[in-house]
């Protein structure tokens, strides 16, 4: 991995909120902080949970805040086949199998698949599992978080790459395209920092590189809540840019307005890029609590 791309990959389940925006801007400020490139990517296999032109309009509210990205937009809607190219050797090779076992069946083991309770069940779809050996344990350093260290075994088991209600599951797609995007660095919300070792893992299982990781902060509501499970979490106005932006980068740990007197996010942006201190990003939730129908 030499030359910096990072990339914003958000799902279609809402509009752009202040979790989401904190979580773009900072990996877009990463990104040019290294001179590097920045691509989005709409995570939209899981097509019972997304909005009806939330990605549209997602897209539409990036360029408002002039977070614009140096490609054409990936969609995983539109990846099956790439998919399917890549599952093949795994169940080939034994490292992936059919599994018909269903949440409840696996709920005395805590949801944590080590083995299979039964065989093929008539009228039941099998799921496709990764093989998750004994004792495999993962470790990384997290850019921002420090040393982490995972027993995918215990905590994870043999999770899931193709769902037994047909969509591909989360953790294959996204480790399959940051590959193929040629993504070196993946920039994202705490919540995700549990799926890192499950997706180091699977890159290995496939030959695939693994980029240097870095896990912003999460911003949740005054309950604790995720953002984007919250009531809290109103859309950012994306015609009036500068306040969210200004408020993501004081969530980002940065002390000053790098441009107070800008009034474009162009030139706010540019400004932030070299005033941007890493190293200032915090490690504990943010607490976001905004007046009713403002970000």
């Amino acid at each position: 991995m030499s030359a910096y791309r990072g990339r914003f990959a958000p799902s279609p389940t809402g509009d752009l909120h202040a979790g989401s925006l904190l979580a773009a801007l900072g990996s877009w400020l990463l990104a040019r902080r290294a001179g590097g490139e920045w691509h989005v990517r709409i995570e939209d296999v899981d097509r019972p949970r997304e909005v009806p032109g939330a990605a549209d309009r997602q897209l539409n509210a990036l360029h408002a805040f002039g977070l614009v990205p140096d490609g054409p937009v990936l969609r995983q809607s539109e990846r099956d086949a790439v998919y399917r190219g890549m599952l093949e050797p795994l169940l080939a090779s034994g490292r992936a199998f059919h599994c018909w076992c269903s949440r409840a069946d696996l709920a005395a083991s805590g949801g944590v698949h080590r083995a299979c309770v039964h065989g093929p069940v008539p009228g039941r779809a099998p799921a496709i599992r990764l093989r998750v050996d004994e004792g495999t344990d993962v470790a990384f350093v997290d850019a921002i978080r420090g040393p982490v260290r995972q027993r995918v075994d215990l905590v994870a088991g043999d999770f899931v790459l193709f769902r037994a209600d047909g969509l591909w599951a989360y953790q294959f797609a996204v480790v399959v395209d940051d590959a193929l995007q040629g993504i070196t660095d993946v920039v994202r919300g705490a919540d995700l920092l549990d799926s890192t070792p499950r997706q180091i893992l699977l890159q290995r299982n496939l030959g695939l590189p693994t980029p240097r990781h870095a896990h912003l902060p999460l911003v949740t509501d005054a309950a604790g809540r995720k953002l984007s499970k919250s009531d809290a979490a109103w859309p950012v106005d994306a015609a009036d840019p500068l306040p969210a932006l200004r408020r993501a980068w004081l969530q980002l740990g940065q002390a000053v307005d790098p441009a107070p007197d800008a009034r474009t996010p162009a030139r706010w942006l540019g400004a932030a890029v070299d005033a941007f201190e890493p190293a200032r990003i915090p490690t504990g939730e943010i607490r976001h609590t905004p007046a009713r129908g403002h970000a």
